[in-house]
């Protein structure tokens, strides 16, 4: 055997042995990244502090509510023994879309600061939105309904509002007094989604479609009333500071086309779009005065939470993996900061 043959084979051998250690080591190490996105059981407590809060969409703990630290969310997790479709919290309260007992309807599912059940309610239609207000007083969730006799039996949203205090629910909000700019207006079909609330418990945002526009709405709870602020405005979310709103716009009007993440300042009227060129259709959510979050999936029941700035710079990264629905149980903002004018 020749000196060539036998450096080329001592090569050959080294080359497999380093590429077999590699697979060992990407094989020992596959355990330790799905541990961390399975997690640790235990209880997830809502109380104000350093976390957030997501759905699991892991393989072993789908549906799970899970919490991470702020400061290293794609690190160990809580699992808690909880699952829904859809989650949110705030204030020490949450709220948890699931399916009900027999698996065939859905109810809101009211939760404590420990994260234990304080009320269910049975949902008619398919969950699709949750918000909970900063002081944890209101929770509200967005359905799609079926058989509306309008739209010939396609799909249709529905919202509903609890005040978790007083217990008195808002089960549409089709019937309250509607303008649209600043005329009185009247439809039938009405369609209300994504409601985001303000500090003051009082008013909110939302999404409001009629006749074929798509509008961003100011509603009042204590009027009953709804006015329109301006078109192409869905899913929106208000900033810790009140000032602004994180939404979706339909890409040159048309949904057909996908969904731009852009933030809305609600002063002056700008529209800044954000970083995140993907099309998200999701309700971003607020995980401090210059980030938002959102989900993004990516097949197989599979998807992540990512991050992007909310000034339009930077770019967005993977803040939680295998999760949407997040949420941050961060504080609230100091209702005396100044704010626009409701």
């Amino acid at each position: 055997m020749s000196a060539r043959i036998r450096i080329l084979i001592a090569v050959v051998g080294f080359v497999s042995l380093v590429a077999i250690s590699l697979v060992a080591i990407g094989s020992a190490a596959e355990p330790t990244r799905r541990a961390a996105h399975a997690g640790t059981p235990g209880a997830v407590t809502l109380d104000p502090g350093p976390r957030l809060i997501a759905r699991s969409t892991a393989r072993d703990t789908r549906d799970h509510l899970v919490a991470v630290a702020a400061n290293d969310p794609g690190g160990p997790r809580t699992v808690a023994d909880t699952s829904c479709v859809r989650v949110s919290a705030a204030g020490g309260t949450g709220i948890c879309l699931r399916l009900g007992e027999g698996l065939r309807t859905f109810e809101a599912v009211v939760l404590g600061p420990d994260g234990t059940e304080q009320r269910a309610l049975p949902l008619v239609g398919v969950p699709n939105r949750a918000r909970v207000s900063p002081s944890g007083r209101l929770v509200t969730w967005t359905v799609f309904v079926t058989g509306d006799s309008y739209n010939g039996g396609r799909f249709a949203t529905r919202v509903g509002i609890l005040d978790t205090g007083s217990g008195d629910l808002i089960s549409t909000l089709e019937d309250w007094a509607v303008s649209v700019d600043n005329r009185p207006y009247r439809a039938e079909d009405l369609n209300f989604w994504g409601v985001t609330f303000a500090p003051d418990d009082r008013y909110f945002y939302a999404t409001m479609s009629t006749a074929g526009h798509r509008y961003l709405v100011h509603g009042d709870l204590s009027t009953r009333s709804i006015r329109t602020v301006r078109e192409n405005v869905e899913c929106p979310s208000l900033s810790p500071d009140g000032t602004r709103l994180a939404f979706k716009a339909a890409v040159a009007g048309d949904p057909n086309r996908g969904w731009r993440l852009s933030v809305l300042d609600l002063a002056g009227g700008r529209v800044t779009p954000l970083a995140e060129t993907r099309s998200v259709d999701d309700q971003a959510a607020w995980i401090d005065d210059r980030t938002v979050a959102y989900g993004v999936r990516r097949g197989g029941g599979h998807a992540d939470v990512w991050q992007v700035p909310a000034d339009g710079s930077g770019a967005p990264s993977k803040l939680i993996p295998d999760a949407d629905s997040p949420a941050t149980l961060a504080g609230p903002v100091d209702p005396s900061s100044d704010r626009p004018a409701t």
